[in-house]
């Protein structure tokens, strides 16, 4: 099991293979490698190959830890959305299997339930459904749907993270995620 606070270790923003020369962050790491052919996705399909899951997990992970701490705010000791990403990094490693990740995506809509703040739900739901994406591809269609809930009475973040997440998906997901449903 991965320890929580192993989490921005594990091929987040604090992994160093993700980092220019002088240590600081490179812009174009936000670029999730292609695991499949590059084909567009089927957007009839919610399934997905697993390849294109985790591909999709990559995207789905930097988008929840970019508002995690909506949530943390509200629930400091609440651990489980960490523990849900933590798991959704071991996946892409390989080291966990679909099964077991899906319970920690339980477990972030379990914490959601809990809280009472509407950005903290929504933090806490875009876990749930980034975490998800390993079980089911259609998933990652709920991550910019919950971003857009975490913002309430402020439509320039809410604007702003929506723009992010849109100009950070795989360019062969987008049609996928935004057009699908």
């Amino acid at each position: 099991m991965i320890a929580v606070a192993d989490i921005h270790s594990l091929g987040s923003f604090a992994d160093p293979s993700r980092q220019d020369a002088s240590g600081t962050e490179d812009p174009a790491s936000n670029v999730v490698p292609l695991f499949a052919d590059g084909a567009l996705p089927d957007i009839e399909d919610l399934r997905l190959s697993e390849d294109d899951r985790r591909e999709l997990v990559g995207w789905t992970i930097a988008c929840a830890e970019r508002l995690l701490p909506l949530f943390q705010a509200e629930r400091p000791d609440d651990d489980r959305p960490h523990q849900a990403l933590a798991a959704a990094e071991a996946f892409l490693r390989g080291e966990l299997d679909i099964d077991a990740v899906r319970e920690k995506a339980f477990a972030c809509h379990e914490a959601a339930r809990q809280a009472q703040d509407p950005s903290a739900v929504a933090a806490a739901r875009v876990c749930g459904q980034a975490v998800a994406v390993a079980h089911l591809a259609g998933h990652s269609r709920q991550v910019p749907r919950h971003t857009a809930r975490a913002f309430p009475g402020d439509r320039s973040r809410r604007d702003e993270e929506l723009a992010w997440q849109r100009m950070n998906i795989p360019a062969r997901f987008d049609a996928y995620v935004y057009d699908g449903d």
